[in-house]
C-alpha cells in the first residue's frame, strides 16, 4: 500500500528521478530555541533535508529555503513562493518535490496541482526511507503499518473513481459505499491485522531478552543522532560487519555483539536506529525495538557527531526522545536513567583529534571510529561504570568446581587468586545480582 515515487526514466539508461527539496523555514521564538538546547540554521536544516532525499537514490537539481511568514491553509507556503518553486521546476525538469514539512492532504493534493508532479512531506520522504532499509520481520512490518496510518489520511477525494458508489448488501439493497470508504475500510483491516502481528513479533523478542537476562551480560546501547557515526563504531567495538555508510538511517533495525572489555568481563553491545528531528508521529512505533533495547541497558552510549555545526541541537532532539520514553503510564525508561549516559564524541579527527576535543568538552568521552582513536578510553571508561555497581567478595571453591570457576571469570571481574591443596581462593567482583545468582547455584 505505499506511494511509489517516480520511476527512474527509460530513456536516460536508468536515470534517477530529478527532485527538488524545498524547505519552508518557520524562524523559532526566543523560547523556543531556549528549550531546544540548540537553534538549526536554515542552512542546515535544507542540507539534512537534501542528504535525507539523496539517500533514496533521487537526483537533486534544485534546493531552496523558503522564509515562511504565516502557514496558508491551502498551500502552506504563500502564492508567490508556489509560483516561484513552479517555475524553478519547470526550468530544472524535476519530477519529484520534497516539502520538508508536514503538509496535509489538502495542501499535498493543492502542490501537486499548481506544480504538476509529484509531492511528498518530510513524513513520506523518512517513510520511504524505512521502506527501503528495513530489514528483519518486525521492521518491515512496522514500517507498512506506518505507511497504512498514513496513507489513511492522505484519502481526500482527489480523484474520480473513488466517488462512485458500490450496491449495497442485504436484500433491501441501499446506497452502498463509496470507493474511499472501501479503500479506508481496507486499510483499517490490514492494520488490525498488522497491529497482531507486530504483538506476537514483540512477545517473541522479550522471551528472548528474558532468556539474556539469565545469562546474563550487561547491555550497553549506541543511541545518537542519525549519521552520527553510530555504526562504524559499533563495528570497531565488535568487529562486527554491521553496514555502515556516511548516509542517513544507514541502519534501520537493532542489531547486537558481545565484546570484551579491559577487565575481561564481556558485555552486549547494541546498534540501535539513528534519531531524527520532526520525527514523524506515524514511527514512533517503528522505533519501540530500538527503544526497548534501549530501555533494557545497563549503560546508554550517546553517540554525538561533535564536528557537526548543530551538534547541541542533535543532543537536544536525542535527550526530548528518550524523556518521552520516561514519561506517561507506559514508561518504558525507569527514573535516573540520565545516570547511565555516557557521552561519546564521536569525529573527533575533523576537530585536530581526541585531545583537542576533550579540552572543549570535559567529562565526555572523545573518539574517532574511523582512525581508532580514543577506542581504549572508550572501553576503560565503560569497564569504570559498570564496576560502580558492584561487590568485592572472597570466595573459596573446591579445585574441581571447573563450571564455578568458568562462571565467575566469565560473569565478573577475578582481582585475585590463590591455588591452594584446600581449594581456590578468589578475591571478586561481582554485582549483587550475580553474587545471588552465584551462591543460589546447584554444586
Amino acid at each position: 500500500m505505499r506511494c511509489p515515487l517516480p520511476a527512474a526514466s527509460e530513456e536516460g539508461g536508468g536515470q534517477p528521478t530529478r527532485a527538488a527539496v524545498i524547505l519552508p523555514f518557520e524562524k523559532p521564538s526566543r523560547v523556543a530555541i531556549g528549550d531546544a538546547g540548540g537553534h538549526r540554521a536554515a542552512e542546515a536544516r535544507l542540507a539534512e533535508a537534501v542528504g535525507l532525499a539523496a539517500s533514496i537514490g533521487v537526483a537533486i537539481v534544485h534546493s531552496a529555503v523558503h522564509p515562511l511568514r504565516e502557514r496558508r491553509p491551502a498551500t502552506l507556503m504563500g502564492e508567490g513562493q508556489v509560483e516561484m518553486v513552479g517555475r524553478a521546476l519547470k526550468e530544472q525538469e524535476a519530477d519529484l518535490v520534497v516539502v520538508d514539512a508536514a503538509l496535509t492532504p489538502v495542501q499535498q493534493r493543492n502542490l501537486e496541482r499548481a506544480w504538476g508532479c509529484k509531492v511528498i512531506d518530510r513524513t513520506g520522504l523518512i517513510l520511504e526511507i524505512f521502506g527501503e532499509r528495513a530489514a528483519t520481520k518486525e521492521g518491515a512490518l512496522q514500517v507498512e503499518l506506518a505507511h497504512l496510518e498514513y496513507q489513511r489520511t492522505r484519502l481526500v477525494r482527489s480523484w474520480t473513481h473513488l466517488e462512485r458508489q458500490r450496491g449495497g448488501f442485504g436484500f433491501l439493497g441501499g446506497p452502498g459505499e463509496s470507493q474511499i470508504e472501501i479503500d479506508r475500510r481496507l486499510i483499517g483491516d490490514r492494520i488490525v491485522k498488522l497491529k497482531k502481528e507486530l504483538e506476537q513479533v514483540r512477545r517473541t523478542r522479550g522471551l528472548h531478552r528474558s532468556a539474556r537476562a539469565r545469562v546474563p551480560y550487561p547491555v550497553i546501547a549506541l543511541v545518537g543522532y542519525t549519521n552520527a557515526g553510530k555504526s562504524t563504531l559499533f563495528n570497531e567495538l565488535t568487529g562486527a560487519g554491521v553496514y555502515a555508510q556516511d548516509q542517513l538511517f544507514a541502519t534501520l533495525d537493532p542489531t547486537m555483539r558481545a565484546i570484551r572489555l579491559p577487565s575481561g568481563r564481556t558485555a552486549i553491545l547494541s546498534d540501535t536506529v539513528g534519531f531524527i528531528s520532526d520525527l514523524p508521529t506515524q514511527l514512533v512505533e517503528a522505533f519501540r525495538a530500538t527503544l526497548e533495547e534501549v530501555a533494557a541497558a545497563d549503560i546508554i552510549l550517546h553517540v554525538r557527531d561533535i564536528a557537526h555545526p548543530d551538534s547541541a541541537a542533535q543532543r537536544a532532539d536525542v535527550l526530548g526522545v528518550m524523556e518521552e520514553m520516561a514519561e506517561g503510564p507506559n514508561a518504558s525508561l525507569e527514573p535516573g536513567w540520565q545516570d547511565r549516559i555516557v557521552e561519546v564524541l564521536n569525529k573527533a579527527d575533523l576537530l585536530g583529534g581526541v585531545e583537542a576535543v576533550a579540552r572543549r568538552a570535559p567529562g565526555a568521552v572523545p573518539v574517532s571510529a574511523l582512525t581508532g582513536e580514543g577506542l581504549e578510553e572508550l572501553r576503560r571508561s565503560i569497564d569504570t561504570r559498570l564496576s560502580a555497581g558492584m561487590e568485592t567478595v572472597d570466595l573459596v571453591l573446591p579445585g574441581s568446581d571447573g563450571a564455578g570457576l568458568a562462571w565467575l571469570y566469565q560473569h565478573g571481574e577475578v582481582l585475585a587468586r590463590d591455588d591452594r591443596e584446600d581449594g581456590v581462593r578468589l578475591t571478586v567482583r561481582l554485582s549483587p545480582a550475580d553474587r545471588a545468582r552465584f551462591e543460589g547455584r546447584q554444586p
